[in-house]
């Protein structure tokens, strides 16, 4: 039987899509496993709870997480509780500056839910600062990608073999 790994994810400006297709890639090469992607506003309380493992992965908008993914979580926060504890995750946060806001607060949820961080948060940051680069269309760098990857081979094995 397969493992499914879910991600769930938002962007406005294309550098949090850019993560998570290079973390498919990497968690695509795992047999064994079922990656089931999701945007935020596709993704519904039942993908949550059919999951073995996830990974959110979010914009910093304001040194929070992007509003769709806040309103993922404010759909699936109560049918969830109570019924993914001790499952693995992972946070990717694509920021212009920072991104803890964005980690912090994806932490906190998770917590409540009782689910196990299998890697520190993965924080890319873009430099964008002024209104015209943050509103751009971005471009990851390979290193960048290359963790973004190595993430998703990481939760894929870990999540096929059991680890978690």
């Amino acid at each position: 039987m397969s493992k499914r790994l879910l991600v769930v994810w938002w962007t406005m400006t294309g550098g949090t899509r850019q993560l998570v297709d290079a973390f498919r890639d990497g968690a695509g090469a795992q047999e064994g496993v079922e990656l089931v992607v999701r945007r935020a506003d596709e993704a519904q309380p039942s993908d949550l709870l059919a999951a073995d493992a996830v990974l959110f992965a979010t914009p910093e908008n304001l040194a929070s997480m992007a509003g769709m993914m806040k309103d993922f979580f404010d759909r699936s926060y109560y049918a969830a509780l109570g019924r993914v504890e001790g499952r693995p995750y992972a946070t990717l946060v694509c920021a212009g500056s920072d991104g803890q806001g964005a980690a912090r607060q994806i932490a906190r949820i998770a917590t409540g839910w009782r689910m196990k961080p299998v890697a520190e948060p993965l924080v890319v940051i873009t430099h964008a600062q002024t209104p015209e680069a943050i509103l751009a269309p971005k471009s990851i760098d390979a290193a960048s990608l290359d963790r973004a990857r190595e993430l998703g081979a990481a939760m894929a094995a870990g999540v096929s073999m059991g680890i978690w």
